[in-house]
């Protein structure tokens, strides 16, 4: 895949740049969040243990909802590290043959509301034979987070993504495509850190990136980004086929 090096400088609109993640950095990040997430989980544990505890035997109004409140947020925490231990610590894939095609409609099912919600519609171009070597649990994290990135990118006003997919001998080349808002300097700079959020700008990146890139790497393939500050940005992925 082409070098992150693209010699520009600026956020000109007509100016496409690549990114693509920096593997010494995201390894760095990853072994920090995996013992990060380790050490919050532990007393987190034991908050939402007391939490509930209080709960069985109080009867004040006020105090329980105190107590719920706290065991809510906890809950939240455990679901943030639950992205953390991902990233850092991602269960090894369990490697089936899966169809790229059907994959990508279960996960347009699963965003169908989501998609109305934002006005944004899909455009499938993906061949029946295109068959992937693949968790299926994780090849949908992917094409999820990265659908749900385009649907936020083209909000408020909605608009067209589009999927495509092609095939050599031993690789397929995957492209989702929107014309949302791009990434700003910043962005492409942090686009593949965790911990970073461009959605002040339209485009969600938080932990989505980073949880791509690890699942990709797992399985032997690469990820890159092509954008232009004004749109459009085209997620360009390579995936090894099935034998």
């Amino acid at each position: 895949m082409p070098d992150t090096t693209d010699g520009c400088s600026g956020s000109r609109s007509g100016v496409s740049f690549v990114i693509s993640p920096d593997r010494d950095k995201l390894e760095a990040l990853a072994e920090f969040a995996a013992g990060a997430g380790h050490e919050i989980n532990n007393p987190l544990a034991t908050i939402i243990g007391r939490a509930q505890m209080l709960l069985k035997d109080e009867t004040d109004p006020q105090k329980r909802q105190m107590l719920m409140s706290i065991g809510a947020q906890a809950y939240r925490i455990r679901d943030m590290i639950g992205d953390t231990m991902l990233f850092g610590r991602p269960p090894c894939p369990e490697f089936q043959v899966i169809n790229l095609a059907k994959v990508v409609d279960r996960v347009m099912i699963k965003h169908k509301a989501d998609l109305e919600n934002g006005r944004s519609t899909v455009s499938i171009q993906i061949p029946e034979s295109i068959v992937l070597r693949a968790d299926p649990t994780q090849l949908s994290i992917v094409v999820s987070e990265l659908l749900r990135n385009s649907i936020q990118a083209l909000q408020p006003g909605g608009g067209e993504i589009q999927i495509s997919a092609t095939a050599d001998a031993k690789i397929a080349f995957i492209e989702m495509t929107d014309r949302g808002v791009g990434f700003r300097d910043d962005e492409r700079e942090h686009a593949f850190d965790p911990f970073f959020s461009g959605r002040q700008a339209g485009r969600g990146l938080g932990f989505g990136l980073p949880k791509c890139w690890r699942i990709i790497d797992q399985h032997s393939g690469q990820i890159e980004i092509q954008s232009t500050p004004s749109g459009p940005t085209t997620v360009k992925i390579v995936w090894p086929l099935a034998s």
